[in-house]
């Protein structure tokens, strides 16, 4: 199983972070893109080399770099946004070439919540950042995982695969967040069944519906039982990240989530 870092991200740098689940058997990571934890802009070649040593010397390896959401936009109505949106992206592409990391996470974008411009215009700037970002990918060796994050505007599994199965490319997939989902009122469990082919990496928490939340397994409504059998039926546990998100003891946190995962009969070891 994959150990994301999003609980570190005001605590540790990245290295950091990592070099503490490393002392506790843990070995494969995601990480998010966010200043100061990560931010490749402030990290310079020699750091860079740095830090991909140590996690060489340690069998470790950074699986994903999430881009991040909320700081740019791919479908911004405004050029150049969607430039500094695009630019920020190639820069965690060579950061991936940096760390030998395979795949990026990035949002879709967003629409204004008033006076939206409408979903084929969004659809269209989202199209030309990509026509940007694709053939950088591709050079790189690099997947860009698009995520289904509640505040996009393509949230939902079916409106990702659409755009997927739209644009055809070897260096484009969905990474499956199972607490977003359940959040806006999609099971899970279901469209890992039905949709699996098309997801790279999925994303484990537990939420609730009146709060959204990346919070301990089987304090929020999602079938973890459930969703345990259909990773062992049409997925892979390698490919799962476990983002359980607490400032406070994140490592118990990983620990506690991992033991309540096997009580609920996931196979990992």
């Amino acid at each position: 199983m994959i150990i994301n870092t999003f609980s570190y991200l005001w605590k540790s740098t990245a290295i950091e972070a990592m070099s503490e689940l490393i002392s506790h058997g843990f070995s494969v990571f995601e990480v998010p893109v966010s200043s100061p934890h990560c931010w490749p802009d402030e990290m310079s070649k020699s750091s860079r080399s740095d830090a991909r040593k140590q996690l060489q010397d340690n069998g470790a390896s950074v699986r994903s770099l999430n881009a991040g959401g909320y700081d740019i936009n791919l479908a911004s109505p405004g050029a150049n946004m969607r430039r500094k949106s695009t630019d920020h992206i190639k820069d965690v592409i060579q950061l991936a070439v940096d760390w030998g990391v395979t795949d990026v996470v990035i949002s879709p974008g967003t629409r204004r919540p008033m006076i939206s411009p409408t979903i084929p215009q969004a659809l269209g700037w989202l199209s030309e950042s990509l026509d940007v970002l694709l053939p950088v990918a591709k050079q790189a060796g690099v997947r860009l995982l698009m995520e289904n994050t509640p505040y996009c505007f393509r949230p939902t599994i079916g409106e990702l695969v659409s755009l997927v199965e739209e644009i055809r490319s070897e260096n484009l997939s969905i990474v499956y967040d199972v607490a977003n989902a359940a959040y806006i009122g999609e099971d899970p469990v279901a469209s890992l069944q039905s949709h699996h082919a098309h997801i790279g990496l999925v994303h484990i928490s537990d939420t609730g519906t009146d709060v959204w939340g990346h919070d301990p397994i089987g304090t929020g409504i999602i079938d973890f039982v459930g969703l345990g059998r259909a990773v062992d039926s049409v997925f892979s546990v390698d490919r799962v990240v476990l983002e359980i998100i607490r400032e406070e003891e994140p490592l118990l946190e990983v620990n506690n989530a991992l033991q309540e995962l096997k009580k609920r009969g996931w196979r990992l070891d």
